[in-house]
């Protein structure tokens, strides 16, 4: 008895894969009229021209900055050298 509906066995190249160079997504980041943001999302492009294993460094950056800009916006305004007088 045969068994047809077997694979042949694949050869294992001698070379190894080339790593293919680092490609833009091209993802459109839109300015959300707060500086400090959009320096952050800015920052996101630096990922593009890096391999893989490397985003995750500005990812972490990237979310830092943002998480600091909302806590802030949390914080109690700093009264102005001429609100406390009596």
């Amino acid at each position: 008895m045969t068994d047809e509906a077997a694979d042949p066995p694949v050869e294992a190249s001698a070379e190894p894969a080339e790593a293919a160079e680092p490609v833009a997504l091209g993802v459109v980041r839109t300015p959300t009229g707060h500086a400090g943001v959009d320096a952050h999302l800015a920052r996101l492009a630096a990922a593009d021209h890096l391999a893989a294993d490397g985003h995750v460094e500005v990812y972490e950056d990237v979310h830092r900055g943002l998480r600091e800009a909302l806590t802030a916006l949390d914080a109690p305004p700093v009264p102005g050298p001429y609100e406390n007088r009596s």
